[in-house]
């Protein structure tokens, strides 16, 4: 699925102290999810709460991580139907069959067996694959084929693959701000690979919390050149520039598939960021308007105002354009 590492954040320092206010901020990095995080949140004292965080990157692992072989979800994938999945599971589950049918299957979990099939690994040319092998894996994919039935997992086939690599970071994210809330912390800043959640402001330092957004830069390097404002919100982004490969005549292929016909697309499409509510449903959408193209994205939104969305494309002419829409705002 799509690798979602775009957005940054702009930290200060690790830890500082504002002794007017009495307040400090708390900074905390590390891996989790197969990627890097940071968590930092304004407090009166320095506040050691990695316990918690480890307590939390250990449940979701166990419940959704493919890489983890006797995780339920890799329990699942092999065929195990006796697996009870907890409330993690369910809510990821949940609103993937909402963001399915609302995309009428442009975002679909269960099409990572293709993704895989065309092997976007490293960078190269494109193999076509026997169109025979992509008809039998396309009948596997479909999250219409998956019933959760009293905490359990049904699938029509049981060749059907789930991974949810395409929201759970996003859901972890907020996850770990609910966890930050409970604790009473109002202002804070979440991010894991990229995904972002805010709230408040930095009020060491008297400012919003700011991100910007990446440039698609195809060579690797990291510019932004966007910078927003991240008010009480959450930020994801997917982008089709780090993974894609070439044909014959050099047209760009992302590793992107079409649910319907089991083969990459081409786009002009390069990335795009969603602001929302949490930063699953941002993290979700953005998957799914990368996979719908820009022109079916804007027909899309027009019923989604509640999605805050920038664009970036190139035009006919190979040069980069931007596009904001529902009231994403400006640097």
């Amino acid at each position: 699925m799509i690798k979602k590492i775009c957005v940054f954040a702009l930290f200060g320092a690790l830890i500082s102290c504002n002794q007017d206010t009495k307040l400090a901020l708390n900074y905390t990095k590390g891996e989790a999810f197969g990627t890097t995080f940071s968590i930092q949140f304004i407090a009166t004292k320095e506040i050691d709460l990695s316990k918690g965080y480890d307590s939390i990157i250990t449940v979701i692992n166990h419940s959704m991580s493919t890489y983890i072989n006797d995780s339920d979800i890799s329990r699942i994938n092999k065929g195990d139907s006796n697996v009870i999945v907890d409330e993690h599971f369910k809510k990821v589950f949940t609103a993937s069959e909402e963001i399915f049918r609302a995309t009428s299957g442009a975002f679909d979990p269960t099409i990572g067996v293709l993704v895989n099939a065309w092997d976007f690994g490293p960078k190269g040319k494109i193999i076509a694959l026997d169109s025979l092998k992509i008809d039998s894996l396309l009948l596997t994919v479909g999250l219409d084929k998956v019933t959760l039935k009293e905490n359990t997992i049904i699938k029509n086939n049981p060749n059907t693959f789930i991974d949810f690599n395409s929201l759970a970071k996003g859901y972890a994210v907020d996850v770990f701000a609910e966890f930050l809330e409970e604790k009473n912390i109002e202002n804070y800043l979440v991010e894991i690979g990229g995904e972002i959640r805010g709230k408040g402001s930095n009020l060491v330092k008297k400012k919003p919390w700011r991100i910007g957004v990446e440039d698609p830069n195809f060579d690797g390097d990291q510019s932004y050149s966007k910078v927003i404002e991240l008010r009480d919100q959450a930020m994801a982004t997917s982008g089709s520039y780090r993974k894609f490969k070439l044909d014959q005549e050099g047209n760009r292929y992302a590793h992107i598939i079409n649910t319907k016909t089991g083969y990459p697309h081409k786009s002009n499409l390069l990335s795009v960021s969603i602001l929302a509510e949490t930063c699953m449903i941002a993290d979700a959408y953005a998957t799914a308007l990368m996979s719908m193209g820009l022109e079916k994205s804007k027909a899309f939104l027009k019923n989604h105002p509640e999605l805050q969305v920038y664009f970036i494309y190139e035009d006919h002419n190979k040069e980069l354009k931007t596009l904001a829409i529902n009231r994403f705002p400006e640097n």
